[in-house]
């Protein structure tokens, strides 16, 4: 890069940048959206037809399903690439959009091969473990592992779009907004899928002995649609947006260098303040503390509630419901009132009441009291959620805003999949110990609620300021070594 070529870029990047509007930021939430159409889609519909129809073991669905989770590791490969290498010249936007293509193709595929593996299943009358099962469950495995790579390539520059656009004081705002997008999808995807997979209730077959030629239809035309619209949503949400808002090359002098800073220094700042390893076990003990039931939820409804597929399909869109409520209280009206860890700590506490409902709805054998537990569930994880991601914003140094975001993705990522597969594991193992199906899944929510309150005590170890102060001292030191070297 030439002396005039720097001058150029420097008074281009330079230029005050518009600030963001409501509607773009309205905008920029259909990513998200398209987010929660996919997550029902791997964790709503497909665990459910892996446990309840196909009775492949709980165990064994949620590690399959987990392995999308448990390669986040990547995601801080991908911030620091976000950070550093543009593709055709956007630093986010590009990685958002061809991740995007990938994890919905991936997607597609996946529930190819499941039908393989349920026809190896139906013809030996239920679960074997042989040549025929761990080839489709590996082959299975690996497509998830893929889809999970994609949607860590296009998650991490996205949240860190975020922060390049936006200053911490509006920041709660943009979380309640863009995240509230995402339980639009979940309920939209709930909702449809419903409708749609009334096709196989018409039928009237028992759950566990449905056709898979009465399953296949309905479900292979929703994850061959679904993807194609997620593409245009995440097309629109981030057409301009960079060129237009970001301040990331204003704020960061080190991308403005050819000799710009490396993975390992990148890690070497993200590592300097004890608060990020504080910061990283609070994530991740919420996030397994929120997500547990993920795997099992659907398979509760159907076992103890007797719900067909598109029933507890519609389960997303009560607790996405409630999120929504939670999402938009709590970031215009509960954090700039409270705080942020106040409210995170009060969010916690709610969930752990909810999940002791969730319980006692499956003693009343109703329906209704389920589904108005989980509109509380999801209003108090929201609360918990926008405090927790706009604590998690003003913990990432803009100069390497991709890196840490793929820090914090790392951990809510690797603690969804850790929940996940802890979930089906203590599902199986209540099977064993006890004789009813509702005490085997009563287990999994308690343990839950002990995971909220266990949240709460590592929050009140995180202390912003003190990881500002380090966190700029680390940066320092880098840029100078990297001018003396």
């Amino acid at each position: 890069m030439t002396t005039q070529d720097f001058s150029e870029s420097s008074e281009m990047n330079n230029r005050p940048k518009r600030q963001v509007g409501m509607l773009t930021i309205f905008r920029l939430g259909l990513f998200n959206m398209g987010l929660g159409l996919m997550a029902v889609l791997t964790l709503a519909v497909l665990n459910r037809v892996m446990i309840s129809e196909l009775d492949i073991p709980a165990t064994l669905t949620g590690g399959i399903l987990s392995t999308s989770l448990f390669v986040a590791p990547a995601r801080v490969w991908f911030g620091q690439l976000s950070d550093h290498k543009p593709i055709a010249g956007k630093y986010r936007t590009n990685y958002v959009l061809l991740g995007t293509a990938i994890f919905g193709l991936a997607v597609f595929l996946a529930v190819q091969v499941l039908w393989q593996l349920g026809t190896v299943v139906r013809n030996s009358g239920g679960w074997l473990w042989n040549t025929q099962t761990i080839g489709w469950s590996a082959l299975l495995a690996l497509i998830m592992t893929i889809y999970g790579l994609a949607v860590s390539s296009s998650s991490t520059p996205f949240t860190a779009l975020l922060v390049d656009i936006s200053e911490s004081e509006r920041r709660s705002k943009l979380v309640s907004v863009v995240w509230s997008m995402l339980m639009v999808g979940i309920v939209i995807g709930g909702i449809t899928g419903s409708v749609v997979f009334k096709r196989i209730e018409v039928d009237g077959v028992a759950a566990g002995n449905i056709p898979l030629e009465i399953l296949q239809p309905p479900i292979n035309f929703v994850f061959g649609f679904v993807p194609f619209l997620v593409l245009a949503l995440a097309i629109i949400a981030t057409w301009g947006v960079e060129k237009k808002y970001s301040h990331f090359m204003a704020r960061n002098s080190l991308t403005n260098r050819e000799d710009s800073i490396s993975i390992g220094r990148a890690i070497q700042v993200l590592t300097t303040s004890r608060q990020t390893g504080i910061f990283f076990a609070f994530l991740s003990v919420l996030t397994i503390g929120l997500f547990m039931q993920e795997a099992v939820l659907e398979p509760y409804g159907g076992e103890v509630f007797g719900m067909s597929i598109g029933e507890t399909t519609k389960l997303n869109s009560y607790w996405g419901i409630g999120i929504l409520l939670g999402y938009s209280i709590t970031g215009f009206f509960i954090i700039p009132k409270l705080g942020k860890k106040s409210t995170i700590k009060i969010g916690c506490i709610l969930v752990a009441i909810c999940f002791g409902l969730i319980i006692l709805s499956g003693f009343t054998q109703e329906p209704k009291i389920l589904q108005s537990a989980m509109v509380l569930f999801g209003a108090a994880a929201g609360m918990a959620t926008v405090g927790g991601i706009s604590l998690m914003l003003d913990l990432t140094a803009t100069e390497t805003a991709g890196t840490f975001i793929g820090a914090w993705g790392l951990a809510q990522a690797m603690s969804r999949g850790l929940a996940t597969f802890v979930g089906g594991v203590i599902l199986d193992v209540g099977k064993s110990i006890f004789a009813t199906p509702l005490m085997s899944y009563s287990l999994v929510f308690a343990m839950q609620a002990v995971g909220m309150i266990l949240a709460i005590a590592i929050l009140d170890q995180v202390n912003v300021q003190e990881f500002k102060e380090t966190t700029a001292k680390a940066l320092s030191t880098v840029m100078e070594g990297d001018l003396d070297g």
